[in-house]
């Protein structure tokens, strides 16, 4: 993984239906894992069901810590152990859910990570990756990726130019 010191990178991804995003994140997923990188979840819909059925399907090597990962809806409602137990260094985490969901738990991350980050000991590296039903967003494309420094797909993480030419961070629509 290219994190940095102090380093959090934001992914988003796009999905038309849960078995687009299992089938689209899984190989990333065993990929880093082979890179000995931690997964973790934020989940607002269970998906254990999805993962299990597909990874009897795919010929994938770490099925089994893929399995360990938590892909359980969240039901935590203390939203700081949820963090302190997630945000762990060298890691990714995952969070998926509707557009508000994503949004409310993304704001509680940039608050722990502010906080991670005014103490010097204490040092984060980190990959989010926040994961939207195309269907659910409704054209605010250009909002979420104005919060994202990459996107990833089936062909893994790309430059937001890669796949939407067009887009310009800088250019706001109104």
């Amino acid at each position: 993984m290219d994190i940095q010191k102090n380093n959090v990178m934001k992914l988003c991804s796009f999905y038309v239906s849960d078995w687009h995003l299992v089938t689209m994140i899984l190989p990333y997923i065993n990929k880093n894992i082979n890179e000995k990188i931690k997964i973790s979840t934020i989940l607002e819909n269970d998906m254990r069901n999805n993962v299990e059925i597909l990874l009897e399907k795919l010929n994938l090597k770490n099925k089994d810590k893929i399995l360990e990962i938590n892909w359980n809806k969240n039901k935590e409602k203390n939203m700081k152990k949820v963090l302190e137990k997630n945000m762990i260094n060298n890691s990714i985490l995952i969070v998926n859910g509707s557009k508000d969901y994503i949004d409310e738990i993304n704001k509680y991350i940039d608050c722990y990570i502010e906080k991670i980050k005014q103490k010097e000991e204490n040092k984060i590296n980190i990959k989010i990756i926040n994961c939207y039903e195309i269907v659910e967003f409704n054209g605010s494309i250009v909002e979420i990726l104005d919060k994202h420094d990459k996107i990833l797909n089936t062909s893994g993480e790309k430059e937001i130019k890669e796949v939407f030419e067009d887009y310009d961070r800088k250019k706001k629509i109104g």
